[in-house]
Parts: structure tokens; C-alpha cells; sequence
């Protein structure tokens, strides 16, 4: 018996004496996202370039960028280039920084079966604020919206 519960399995110990990787053991592990809930259904999940908490650094951003008595020495410092190159070599140059504050006041599930959905109003305690944060940069044809960890990875041009 552990801590007041019983169970019929055998604890596996590796040479030293030590008991493995098991539910009454825990590993270290990263950090994880186990669920994105206000992303759109057609977003792809490339934003993570190895930085757990880059959503944090966002957020952080988004807050000193807006109080910056100088936007474009904040950009440098923070390493965002106003010149650079995609992945495809494509040559991009930054026209501006969007940021926006988005609330969430209510909440959809789809029903058993699917095929329809129920509404529910969320409670105050409930209620999310967000802040999206954007970096539009023109390729030469178009503008083209991109997250933080999508500008971390261009190469500067």
C-alpha cells in the first residue's frame, strides 16, 4: 500500500536500487502545451522553434513595445530585423507591428454526435484576456502577417 491507495503492479528497479519512471516516480519534463483553445481550426503548429515559453516573451513584448519612447531602438534590441530573408530566401522588409486585445466572454461545445453546438456565457472568474502580437513584413508582392518565433527564424537580410 502507497499513501492510502493499493496496487497490483511491481515496482521495476534499475541496478542502482532506484525505482523507474512510474506514477509514484516522476521525471523532469519541459514545459508543455497540451491545448491551444483560441486558435483558429486551419492554424498550423509551427510556432514553437524550441522556446516553451515564447508565449510569455510575447506577452512581454507586447507590453514594452507599447510604452517604448523609441519603436524602432526596441526592435533592434530586441533583435526583430526590419530587413530579412524567409526560409525560401523570398527577401522581406518590415512595414509594422500589430498588436491587438482580445477578451473572451463565451464559450462553445459541441454537442454528443456533433453537428450542433451549445453557447455558454462565461463567468467573470472565467473571462480571458489576451493580447495578439504581429509583425507584417511586404515580400515584394504582398504583406505578410507574422507570429514572434515565425521572426525569430527569418535570417536578417
Amino acid at each position: 500500500m502507497h499513501r492510502d491507495h493499493d496496487h497490483e503492479h511491481q515496482h521495476h528497479h534499475h541496478g542502482n536500487g532506484a525505482a523507474g519512471a512510474g506514477h509514484n516516480h516522476a521525471q523532469p519534463r519541459g514545459a508543455l502545451q497540451w491545448q491551444t483553445p483560441h486558435l483558429p481550426p486551419d492554424h498550423k503548429h509551427d510556432h514553437d522553434h524550441g522556446e516553451p515559453d515564447l508565449d510569455l516573451v510575447e506577452m512581454a513584448f507586447v507590453e514594452g513595445f507599447a510604452s517604448a519612447k523609441d519603436p524602432a531602438s526596441f526592435l533592434r534590441l530586441a533583435r526583430i530585423p526590419f530587413e530579412a530573408a524567409d526560409a525560401e530566401g523570398q527577401r522581406l522588409v518590415m512595414l509594422r507591428v500589430e498588436t491587438e486585445a482580445v477578451t473572451d466572454v463565451g464559450a462553445l461545445m459541441p454537442h454528443v454526435g456533433g453537428g450542433s453546438l451549445r453557447y455558454d456565457p462565461l463567468p467573470a472568474r472565467m473571462v480571458t484576456h489576451r493580447r495578439k502580437l504581429r509583425f507584417v513584413y511586404f515580400d515584394g508582392s504582398a504583406p505578410r502577417s507574422l507570429t514572434l518565433g515565425e521572426v525569430r527564424g527569418l535570417k536578417e537580410g
